[in-house]
C-alpha cells in the first residue's frame, strides 16, 4: 500500500487540530513534520504552527528520519537531544535553501525550534561564523555566480540574492571582496581575456 495513504500519514482535521493546540494527548499517536524546514515534532511542541500544506504526518519517529527528517531540538519527538553540530547543520541547510528570502535570526529561531540567543551562540560555536555572516556569505557566492555567468543588471542579481537595496548590496559586496560587483565582473573579464590570450601565444 502507499505510505501515502495510510491511515497513520493522513492529515486529518482532528491532527490538524492537536497541532494547532499543542495537544500533548495525541503525543505518541502521530508525530508531524514540515517540509520546509525539514523538522519533525510532536503534537505538543510549543513551536510556531507550521503552513498546513508543508505538514507530513508520521506514524512514528523512527518513520520520519527514514524520510530524512530531522528531530526537534525543543520538543525531543525521538527521546533524544539533538546534538548541536546536527542543528546546525539544520539551520545552515535552511540558508542554502532559501537565501533569497527575508531571513532574520528571529525567523530561523522559530523555524528551527530554538531561542535566538541560544540559536547564535550554537551556531557560532559549531560553524565558527554568526548565522548572518553564513547567510551573507552564501548570497555573495552565488552574487559572484551571477556576476560572471550572465549580463544581468546589478540591482537584479542584488533582488535575486534576497537584497531589496541594490546601494547596500554593492556596499557589502565591496566590503566582503575588496571589489564592486562592476569591477568584480570586469576583473574577472580581464583575467580571462589575458590568459586566452597567453593561451594562444603558447607554442
Amino acid at each position: 500500500m502507499n505510505d501515502d495513504i495510510q491511515e497513520g500519514l493522513i492529515l486529518t482535521e482532528e491532527r490538524w487540530q492537536a497541532i494547532l493546540r499543542n495537544d500533548a494527548a495525541f503525543d505518541h499517536r502521530f508525530y508531524y513534520a514540515v517540509r520546509t524546514t525539514g523538522i519533525f515534532c510532536r503534537p505538543s511542541c510549543k513551536s510556531k504552527p507550521p503552513k498546513k500544506e508543508n505538514v507530513r504526518i508520521f506514524a512514528n519517529a523512527a518513520q520520519a528520519m527514514r524520510e530524512e527528517f530531522r528531530p526537534c531540538k525543543r520538543c525531543k519527538p525521538n527521546g533524544e537531544r539533538l546534538p548541536d553540530e546536527e542543528w546546525a547543520d539544520q539551520i545552515a541547510r535552511y540558508i542554502d535553501k532559501h537565501y533569497a528570502e527575508t531571513i532574520t535570526l528571529e525567523m530561523l529561531a522559530d523555524l528551527c525550534h530554538g531561542s535566538p540567543y541560544h540559536l547564535q551562540r550554537t551556531f557560532k560555536r559549531v560553524k565558527g561564523i554568526s548565522p548572518v555572516e553564513y547567510l551573507q556569505k552564501k548570497r555573495m557566492a552565488e552574487a559572484k555566480k551571477s556576476l560572471l555567468e550572465t549580463d544581468k543588471a546589478l540591482s537584479a542579481i542584488a533582488s535575486s540574492v534576497g537584497f531589496s537595496s541594490a546601494s547596500y548590496f554593492t556596499t557589502l559586496f565591496k566590503r566582503m571582496t575588496g571589489r564592486t560587483p562592476a569591477r568584480y565582473r570586469q576583473w574577472n573579464a580581464d583575467r580571462t581575456n589575458l590568459e586566452g590570450r597567453e593561451h594562444e601565444q603558447t607554442p
